[in-house]
């Protein structure tokens, strides 16, 4: 991360939603609040991996339920189904498994049916 103003961003995106405190220990904020205090430019190697692994931390959970539905739900059963229609003979079902907006479709299809991986996690 060479960027300090993306981690000003972050940092300020998750102190909006309350993640800031409830997700860094003290030592994670604090390492974060005094590098963007005295730090201009970030040239240490294991300043950038420490900083690294805060703003992973951090962007996990600022992730939407649908982003992770996405990536968890709707990329799989967009490539079971294009080659399943694939098999049947559409020529272009193989392209839906990069179609985003349809893997998209399916998250929010998962998310919204009663027998939801996301309800059974729940209970």
């Amino acid at each position: 991360m060479n960027s300090l103003v993306g981690l000003v961003a972050l940092k300020t995106r998750s102190m909006r939603r309350g993640i800031w405190y409830r997700i860094l220990n003290r030592l994670e904020r604090a390492q974060v609040d005094l590098t963007l205090r005295i730090v201009k430019n970030i040239r240490s190697p294991l300043l950038a991996r420490v900083l690294d692994s805060i703003v992973d931390k951090l962007a996990a959970a600022l992730e939407s339920e649908v982003a992770k539905r996405v990536r968890s739900v709707g990329v799989v059963l967009a490539r079971k189904l294009g080659e399943i229609a694939g098999r049947w003979g559409n020529a272009l079902a193989q392209s839906w498994a990069q179609d985003e907006g349809f893997a998209r479709f399916l998250a929010v299809m998962d998310l919204n049916s009663p027998q939801s991986t996301s309800l059974q996690q729940r209970d």
